[in-house]
C-alpha cells in the first residue's frame, strides 16, 4: 500500500495525502506546516498557486479524468 496518494478530482484540483515533500523549480520547499493533505490547481485561475482556492468553481473548469 503507497504512503501517499493522488486523487483527481473531476472538475476540480489534485487532492494529495500522505507525507510529501513539495519544492519550487529551484528546489526550495513549500511550507506545508505539517499538512498532509492539500490539493494543487489544475485550472490556472488559482490565486494561491501552486495550491487550489477554489477558483476552478467560478472559472467553470471542467474536467472528467478517469484512470
Amino acid at each position: 500500500m503507497p504512503s501517499s496518494k493522488i486523487t483527481v478530482r473531476n472538475d476540480g484540483p489534485l487532492r494529495i495525502e500522505g507525507e510529501i515533500e513539495l519544492v519550487d523549480a529551484e528546489g526550495r520547499p513549500y511550507g506545508l506546516g505539517g499538512r498532509t493533505a492539500f490539493a494543487l490547481c489544475r485550472c490556472g485561475h488559482s490565486a494561491n498557486k501552486p495550491f487550489c482556492d477554489g477558483a476552478h468553481k467560478a472559472a467553470g473548469f471542467q474536467d472528467q479524468s478517469q484512470a
